[in-house]
């Protein structure tokens, strides 16, 4: 028997536990741990969790058997992933192919490389939590082992491609908001954390952005990772702390240019997110 239970669409339910309390019919709270959902789950019963993803894959793994299936991807990560492609390429889409594929190919190869033929900025390899890769970093192979070796993590498998018009300020603040609004406010470090860092970086795209503000991002962050309940703060941590790290220059001279150019704004702070790179065009306030 197979019931299905419509949800909000609250991210917080991606979290096991802040799902079983949601199931239950309570506010989304994750729950501290141990017990653990196979000891005392929903309704206090034993209870097995995983991602449609993961279930998907037992046809084939039944079939085929274990080890077949495993054959697939890479020597310690086998199997087979979905990863879903936006951003700035010619073919956006969701591609399944095996753990261990290079990021190279699967932009330049599957998704038809860099829309408009510009040159690629940033990845980020595996949504919004994932740490941000620079393009020198490309040459990696999309399994768990070798991209926490890269200090990021192969995560919900959402491949993001920024060409050079993205803004990294801009997209941090996209991911931040997001972060600010779907923390479940449970936990200080990241209600806190993730609304302070939502209110400096929308500060800093408005025109009031301060030098200091980069080590104030940074900060913040370190106050975040491994302190809460769940790992909703670790998340927005990790892109938190690599993106000022890697393009600490980027940071730098946008705060001086909207300092020094007050009227100056973007017509889509969400391009870097949706594809839109190309229409980044920036005009002078009222003078569009």
């Amino acid at each position: 028997e197979v019931v299905v239970h419509w949800g909000a669409g609250a991210y917080i339910c991606g979290e096991e536990t802040g799902l079983l309390e949601s199931l239950e019919g309570k506010r989304a709270y994750p729950r501290l741990k141990p017990p653990f959902p196979a000891v005392a789950g929903l309704f206090g019963c034993p209870t097995v969790i995983n991602n449609v993803e993961t279930l998907s894959y037992l046809s084939a793994v039944f079939q085929m058997g274990g080890e077949e299936f495993a054959k697939l991807g890479s020597e310690k990560n086998g199997g087979m992933r979905l990863f879903c492609v936006s951003g700035h390429v010619k073919k956006p889409g969701v591609y399944e192919l095996p753990l261990g594929t290079p990021l190279r190919e699967i932009i330049y190869q599957h998704a038809g490389g860099i829309r408009g033929d510009r040159k690629l900025k940033a990845v980020v390899p595996g949504g919004l939590s994932a740490a941000i890769l620079t393009a020198d970093e490309i040459d990696v192979g999309m399994d768990f082992d070798q991209l926490r070796a890269r200090g990021t993590m192969a995560g919900s498998g959402g491949v993001i491609v920024m060409d050079e018009s993205a803004s990294i300020v801009e997209a941090l603040m996209v991911a931040m908001r997001f972060y600010a609004h779907e923390s479940c406010g449970q936990c200080s470090p990241c209600r806190e954390g993730t609304g302070w860092v939502d209110k400096i970086l929308h500060r800093v795209v408005g025109g009031e952005g301060r030098k200091q503000d980069v080590d104030n991002l940074l900060d913040i962050c370190s106050f975040m990772g491994g302190t809460t309940i769940c790992a909703l703060a670790d998340g927005a941590a990790m892109p938190l702390r690599s993106y000022p790290t890697k393009f600490r220059s980027e940071f730098e001279s946008y705060i001086a240019e909207k300092k020094s150019n007050p009227g100056l704004v973007s017509q889509s702070h969400h391009g870097a997110l949706s594809g839109r790179g190309g229409q980044r065009e920036f005009h002078k306030a009222g003078h569009a």
